[in-house]
């Protein structure tokens, strides 16, 4: 039977749900208009488009390691409410996802919804994040997933405040004692405590660079006591600037948040781990993921609501 624009117009005001999934509904039905609701039923869609509206913002970042800490994932599952977030159903789901991750091989977001559920392969594994969102009752969304290896060493975790940020550092390294792992773990908490946005300065890009300049040159155009000032001046007073900056975005660059003097850089506490275990160490990347971060939140007025709702 031929599908028409107008059946699966007609199945989306019914049920809520996209305009493929109803298409794929009618033609898995032959038409039955009947049959296609109770299909996207079994699979949770309509029950989870009528939701997908909503701003999923909270939730958690999960990371998973394997044991020999060669390889990891992390994971950021979103639901609405923190509430949601600390279910214990809403976990053991972020669970299996991360357990997807660890065996994927999409390369995007999209590939990796798109793959069979390790779990159910009759379903993909966004026709399960459509089952769970059913199941629990909130929006949900598998924002974002990512791998680290590290063959030569070990892949460093930290997750802090249940998920609501999660670390992964890759440390290679030619020793993997328990003082050496012990570093990888501070570092990621480093990490976790001074939100970084480099590894080193050999990844700030010289746009990155310029374009600071230009804005410090900016500034000090404006003020009137600093414009009057030297050439040579002004261009040490721009890269000690820019030195300062870096030392504070740059992870190897910061001060140790641990250190005793307040003045060891991480760079420098990585060297004194190495010495002190005749051990050759190099931190080679980190992530640093916190949860909902660059979502726009809705802002709930609960007072306004309950006046609303009581029709005042």
């Amino acid at each position: 039977m031929a599908i028409t624009a107008a059946m699966v117009k007609e199945l989306r005001e019914t049920t809520g749900a996209g305009m493929m999934d109803c298409k794929k509904a009618l033609t898995a039905t032959d038409g039955d208009m009947g049959k296609a609701v109770e299909f996207l039923r079994e699979k949770g869609l309509a029950t989870a488009q009528k939701k997908a509206g909503r701003i999923a913002a909270e939730g958690i970042v999960m990371l998973k390691v394997t044991d020999d800490c060669k390889k990891a994932v992390a994971v950021e599952v979103n639901a609405e409410t923190d509430f949601v977030a600390k279910n214990e159903k809403f976990q053991s789901y972020v669970a299996e996802v991360c357990d997807q991750a660890m065996d994927t091989k999409a390369a995007d977001i999209e590939a990796f919804l798109a793959e069979p559920w390790k779990f159910d392969t009759t379903k993909t594994v966004n026709e399960a994040l459509a089952g769970q969102i059913a199941v629990i009752g909130e929006n949900m969304n598998i924002r974002r997933f990512t791998q680290m290896e590290e063959a030569n060493g070990f892949v460093a975790a930290y997750t802090h405040m249940g998920g609501k940020i999660g670390v992964l550092v890759d440390v290679e390294t030619d020793i993997v004692n328990d003082a050496v792992k012990e570093m990888g773990k501070n570092i990621a908490m480093q990490a976790a405590a001074l939100k970084p946005l480099y590894t080193s300065r050999d990844e700030v890009s010289e746009e990155y660079i310029a374009h600071e300049k230009e804005i410090l040159l900016a500034q000090i155009k404006n003020d009137p006591k600093e414009s009057q000032k030297p050439e040579k001046v002004i261009e040490g007073m721009i890269n000690g600037r820019i030195n300062k900056e870096l030392k504070e975005i740059c992870l190897l660059d910061q001060v140790y948040v641990k250190a005793e003097d307040g003045k060891q850089s991480v760079s420098q506490y990585i060297a004194q781990v190495a010495k002190e275990n005749s051990a050759k160490i190099s931190v080679k990347g980190f992530i640093r993921w916190e949860t909902g971060e660059g979502i726009e939140k809705k802002e709930e007025d609960f007072a306004a609501e309950v006046a609303k709702q009581m029709g005042q």
